[in-house]
């Protein structure tokens, strides 16, 4: 999962242009909105789009997706419960 993890940050640092960011500079467990990362409601989009063509996974819910996206452990144990791909 820790390769899952790194692999998860990369892509979000890319997906989302965050640049001067390295994978470790993201906590695992930091909020990914508000005070942890201060990802906002586009970026969230961006995410929903980076699961769904990397990994297969298409969140319809809205809760459900608060709670996938809450994090970086949050996304990689869903994404290691529900990948497609």
């Amino acid at each position: 999962m820790e390769d899952l993890k790194v692999t998860l940050k990369q892509q979000i640092i890319d997906s989302l242009n965050l640049q001067g960011m390295k994978p470790e500079d993201i906590d695992d467990n930091a909020p990914l909105f508000g005070e942890g990362l201060g990802l906002d409601s586009i970026d969230s989009l961006e995410l929903m789009v980076l699961l769904e063509r990397n990994y297969g996974i298409k969140i319809e819910d809205a809760r459900e997706g608060r709670k996938v996206l809450s994090s970086v452990q949050s996304m990689s144990e869903y994404i290691s419960q529900h990948r497609k791909i």
